[in-house]
C-alpha cells in the first residue's frame, strides 16, 4: 500500500463540483485580485475565528511581515520567537530590520515556553510571537499576561492553527493580530500561496490594508509606502469553497490523531503528541519523538508511507542566523525535538485501512 503524506488529489476530487463553478464566477467576474470573492472569504474566516477582521494577504510569511511592519517594529527593535518553527517566522522579522530573539519550547507541547519569555524581554523587545506548531495552542494565557505586564505587543503565528483553540477561544483573538497560511498543504490551503491577519484592532486592520495594497487607501492615493501583498480572487473563490469543510475536516484530523496515538502509545521508545488539556489541537502535523527517527523513517518510505520531518535543523543552528551568535546546546529541548521528530501522514481524507496500515508498518520497525 502506498499512501502519500499529503493527500491534496483526493481532497481536490471531494470538492471539485463546488471548486470549478466558483473559478468559473471569479474568472467570469475578472476580479483577478482581491474583489468579492476575496472580501466574503475575509468576512467568513474572521467570522470563524471570532474577530472583528481578517484582511487577505499572498502568503503567511507576509501576514507575519505585514503585522509587524503596521506595529512599528524596525531596525534596533527585537522580537521574541522560537527555534523551533518554519523560518518565515523569523524571517519576518529580518525583513523589518529588527532582530529575532529565540528562547525554548515545552517538551510536551513543543510550543513556546512562558517560564523563559520575562528573562528574554529587553529594552529593545518591541512584540514577542508565539507560534501554535503542528496546531496546537501555545498557552496564551501566560504569555498575554507577561505581555501585557511589560506593554509588549503579541502577535499569534497561527499558520499551523486554523480552528485551534486555547481554553474555549480560537486562535487569533488572543494577541494584537494573528498571521495565517494558506499554503496548499495546510488545513485550508489555497491552490497556489494565500495568507490571511486577524485582528480586533480597527487601526491595525485599516492599516494593514493599506500595506498589502501599496500603502493606499484609494486608489492612486498613497498615505504611507506599501507593498503588494494582496491576494489573488481565484485563491479567495478556492478557500471561499473550502471554509466550510473546514469544521469536518478538522474533526477528522483530530480522530485520526486519537488513532494513531491510542494504537502506538508505548510501541518502542515512541512518544505521541500530547495535547494540552487547555487547548484543542488542530494536527495540521502528526508529529511522533524517538530516538531511531531516522532509520523510522527509512522503513516507512521502504513501505510506501510518506512521512516528513519538521524541523530536523533548529533556526538558531541555521547558516542564515549564524550572525546572531547561537550555538548548539543553547536551546537543548528545541534541539532534541528537531532531531527526534516524525511526521506521519496526516490530511482529513485519510482512510482507517491507511491508518492501520501506518501503524502496523511503525509496530513492525520497533519489533
Amino acid at each position: 500500500m502506498n499512501i502519500p503524506f499529503v493527500d491534496l488529489k483526493k481532497q481536490y476530487q471531494s470538492i471539485k463540483h463546488e471548486i470549478l463553478p466558483a473559478i468559473e464566477a471569479t474568472l467570469d467576474s475578472t476580479q483577478f485580485v482581491l474583489g468579492k470573492a476575496v472580501e466574503d472569504f475575509e468576512r467568513r474566516f474572521a467570522a470563524a475565528h471570532g474577530t472583528k477582521h481578517c484582511v487577505a494577504v499572498g502568503s503567511g510569511t507576509d501576514a507575519l511581515h505585514a503585522i509587524l511592519w503596521a506595529l512599528g517594529v524596525g531596525p534596533g527593535d527585537e522580537v521574541i520567537t522560537v527555534s523551533h518553527t518554519f523560518i518565515a517566522t523569523a524571517e519576518a522579522i529580518s525583513l523589518t530590520g529588527a532582530k529575532p530573539v529565540f528562547i525554548d519550547i515545552d517538551p510536551v507541547t513543543y510550543t513556546m515556553n512562558p517560564e523563559l519569555l520575562k528573562k528574554a524581554i529587553s529594552a529593545r523587545t518591541k512584540a514577542i510571537i508565539p507560534v501554535h506548531l503542528y496546531g496546537q495552542p501555545a498557552p496564551m494565557d501566560v504569555i498575554m499576561a507577561t505581555a501585557t505586564q511589560a506593554g509588549i505587543p503579541v502577535i499569534e503565528d497561527a499558520c499551523q492553527a486554523h480552528l485551534a483553540m486555547f481554553k474555549g477561544k480560537y486562535v487569533g483573538q488572543f494577541g494584537a493580530a494573528a498571521a495565517f497560511s494558506f499554503y496548499p498543504g495546510k488545513n485550508i490551503g489555497a491552490y497556489g500561496e494565500a495568507g490571511g491577519v486577524t485582528t480586533n484592532d480597527d487601526a491595525l486592520a485599516q492599516k494593514v490594508r493599506m500595506l498589502r495594497d501599496h500603502g493606499q487607501s484609494k486608489k492612486y492615493y498613497h498615505q504611507m509606502c506599501g507593498h503588494n501583498y494582496r491576494m489573488d480572487g481565484i485563491q479567495g473563490a478556492i478557500l471561499g469553497v473550502k471554509l466550510s469543510h473546514l469544521p469536518d475536516w478538522t474533526e477528522a484530523r483530530r480522530k485520526h490523531a486519537k488513532q494513531y496515538s491510542d494504537r502506538l502509545k508505548g510501541v518502542g521508545d515512541l512518544i505521541v503528541p500530547a495535547e494540552s488539556p487547555q487547548a484543542k489541537h488542530v494536527y495540521h502535523l502528526y508529529v511522533v519523538q524517538t530516538s531511531k527517527r531516522d532509520a523510522l523513517q527509512q522503513h516507512l518510505t521502504a513501505k510506501g508511507i510518506g512521512c516528513g520531518l519538521h524541523y530536523p535543523v533548529p533556526l538558531h543552528l541555521q547558516e542564515a542566523y549564524a550572525i546572531l551568535g547561537y550555538h548548539k546546546g543553547d536551546f537543548p529541548v528545541t534541539e532534541q525535538v528537531a532531531s527526534r521528530g516524525l511526521s506521519l501522514p496526516m490530511f482529513a481524507e485519510l482512510t482507517d485501512e491507511q491508518i492501520d496500515y501506518v501503524v502496523s508498518v511503525v509496530k513492525e520497525f520497533f519489533g
